[in-house]
């Protein structure tokens, strides 16, 4: 298999589990078309092996413009902590 379609499952994981939460209303990060942007980033980390310090960098990195651009959060604001849980365990499950 290609890393290219490793990329494209590690994608679709994240799309379907994934999402952000803003007023109890869940954005999955396929609707955001964010996927493909952080499976891309944490696919080069998967053979070093993926720590919860490793998700909440990736995700304090990804600043999201919001308000037409009039501002930018961190991911990592914007993902509950049983979503960035989930990610790592998304992430460890592709190790193997």
């Amino acid at each position: 298999m290609s890393n290219s379609e490793r990329i494209e499952q590690l994608a679709a994981a994240i799309a379907e589990e994934v999402y952000i939460d803003i007023a109890k209303w869940h954005l999955y990060l396929n609707d955001a078309h964010l996927h493909r942007p952080l499976a891309e980033k944490f696919y080069a980390m998967l053979l070093d092996g993926v720590t919860s310090a490793d998700v909440a960098k990736v995700l304090n990195e990804t600043a999201i413009a919001i308000g037409g651009g009039k501002r930018e959060i961190a991911l990592s604001d914007l993902i509950p902590s049983s979503c960035q849980n989930r990610l790592l365990t998304i992430l460890q499950e592709f190790e193997y």
